[in-house]
């Protein structure tokens, strides 16, 4: 796989002299992670800018959008073998127009052409992914100086349109938490209806009466029940549930 991370390029002027990328398009990945009851997304600091953004870079000529969302990801963040979804493409025309780029290259000292392709409109194409945050080791790359996780609803000073496609993801995972959830391995290979319903309330940012949360989910023929779970308290025992694999 090709890669131009922290251990294949020295300088951002490496970057912008690269041929081999396809003009004005883009991938971002929204990552967004679950624990504690606590939904939060993944985001990078620029070096030497006071602006925060989603994991995204170009893509090859030579290969897939998918496959460019998975590099990109492991060389901004070392996460791979995600569930990667596409979700969007944004294309506003103004989506650029606070220009890291140009910010970036103005710090290093760079002369490059007013016409530079690296300053020229980009579309990009979002992605998203559901992880827990708790278990996931991140690595900022060359260009970057911290990797870090902040709750949906406390975002910090946003690059480009950043803020935009956090919403638009979120929007999306809400619209698709059956599969979203299901697929990201949050819970434990046994859990309770219990566990299930914290996890939907904090995605969802609402709260369920408990026998509604039950009758939905097990209308959609999702989850197996195995035996009860005895913990020794004088409570009433809950079943405990998994997943059925397809």
């Amino acid at each position: 796989m090709k890669t131009y991370g922290s251990k294949n390029i020295e300088t951002l002027k490496q970057l912008i002299e690269e041929k081999n990328f396809i003009p004005n398009i883009s991938v971002d990945c929204t990552i967004f992670g679950f624990h504690d009851n606590i939904l939060k997304v993944l985001l990078l600091k620029y070096h030497d800018l006071d602006m925060w953004s989603l994991p995204g870079g170009f893509v090859f000529l030579d290969e897939d959008l998918r496959e460019a969302a998975d590099r990109v990801l492991y060389e901004r963040t070392h996460l791979k073998g995600l569930f990667l979804e596409q979700f969007h493409t944004f294309g506003r025309l103004d989506r650029t127009q606070n220009n890291v780029h140009q910010t970036l290259i103005n710090n290093k000292g760079l002369d490059i052409q007013k016409d530079h392709w690296i300053l020229q409109r980009f579309i990009t194409v979002g992605y998203c992914s559901l992880i827990d945050f708790s278990l996931a080791n991140t690595f900022p790359d060359a260009f970057n100086e911290t990797c870090a996780w902040f709750e949906v609803s406390k975002l910090p000073k946003m690059a480009f349109d950043h803020d935009r496609i956090i919403a638009e993801g979120l929007n999306h995972l809400r619209k698709n938490i059956d599969t979203q959830v299901a697929a990201s391995n949050l819970l434990p290979e046994k859990f309770t209806m219990k566990d299930l319903q914290a996890l939907y309330e904090t995605i969802l940012g609402e709260k369920f009466r408990r026998n509604n949360f039950q009758r939905k989910i097990l209308s959609m023929n999702s989850l197996e029940r195995l035996e009860k779970l005895y913990d020794g308290s004088a409570n009433k025992a809950p079943f405990l549930y998994k997943f059925i694999k397809e």
